[in-house]
């Protein structure tokens, strides 16, 4: 049977919506989350492509003001012979045919830190990956501070980030993360709420980790040292910032999977068009497996 559509308000509205039923196609997603979303997700595609290809110029992280070949690094991507590895501290972990070394499309090993397929290019260019990453850095930038600040207008962040005591409790914490490792989503009108999982990992992304990357990248560009030298202090020297730089950038590709794994096991068709079009089907019960 067809269900009428209902103009909502998008989650977390200060007023509460009427209450409606499963299957009720309501507005879930803003314009400008809907624009900020697909920009976010293509722009950190590119960077990360690209920045991986800036890391196999050096493999290599170090702590300080200072690093190089000779020096000792905290995390190594290599390869003995044509034996991959992954070296963090003391512990070395072998990863031949996917780190370290790898098989071309010729079927020749190739000693690199990652795999073309992984980069931007395919094809080792230091110079081109600088390119494409100094690029969309720029978008990055761009993009969050025009998302932060209409954000702040329409009272996205108060009304939909905003975390309440009652949400940090570790009991509520707890009961969140044992109804996701169930598969047990929410429905109905509650749906369109983020719940405290989702406000943590957001507020980590939106206020920790892109800040993060994008103020450690400042730090890392010799050419704006001399007027950010406040920076290269706060961050310990560029080699501190760089290996800031690549642990944000991981959390932000960690985050990516667990985005896409929630949006798979909650109902890809329902979630895609929610973020495309921001109409979205409140969901009913599932039935409990017997």
């Amino acid at each position: 049977m067809e269900t009428a559509e209902h103009d909502l308000p998008a989650a977390n509205a200060f007023s509460e919506p009427e209450p409606l039923g499963p299957g009720s196609l309501v507005r879930r997603h803003r314009l400008s989350t809907r624009l900020w979303h697909w920009t976010n997700a293509l722009t950190i595609a590119v960077m990360l492509m690209s920045g991986l290809m800036i890391f196999n110029a050096h493999p290599r992280l170090y702590w300080g003001k200072f690093g190089a070949n000779f020096d000792p690094a905290w995390l190594e991507i290599g390869a003995h012979g044509d034996s991959g590895y992954l070296r963090i501290g003391s512990l070395e972990i072998p990863t031949t045919g996917v780190l370290g070394t790898w098989h071309n499309g010729a079927g020749k090993f190739v000693h690199l830190a990652f795999p073309g397929w992984a980069t931007i290019p395919t094809s080792y260019s230091l110079a081109d990956a600088r390119v494409w990453h100094l690029a969309f850095a720029w978008v990055l930038a761009g993009a969050l501070a025009l998302y932060m600040a209409w954000s702040l207008a329409n009272r996205h962040f108060q009304g939909d980030l905003r975390i309440t005591a009652r949400e940090a409790a570790p009991r509520n914490i707890w009961h969140d993360i044992t109804e996701h490792a169930r598969l047990r989503f929410p429905t109905g009108i509650a749906a369109l709420r983020y719940n405290i999982l989702q406000k943590l990992s957001y507020c980590a992304v939106l206020f920790g980790l892109l800040p993060l990357v994008i103020l450690t990248g400042l730090t890392m560009s010799p050419n704006l040292n001399a007027g950010l030298s406040l920076l290269l202090e706060l961050f310990g020297g560029r080699q501190s910032a760089r290996s800031l730089h690549f642990i944000a950038a991981s959390g932000l590709f960690a985050f990516f999977l667990v985005h896409i794994a929630m949006v798979v096991l909650a109902g890809p068709i329902n979630e895609m068009r929610s973020i495309i079009t921001g109409k979205y089907r409140l969901p009913g019960k599932r039935e409990e497996p017997s």
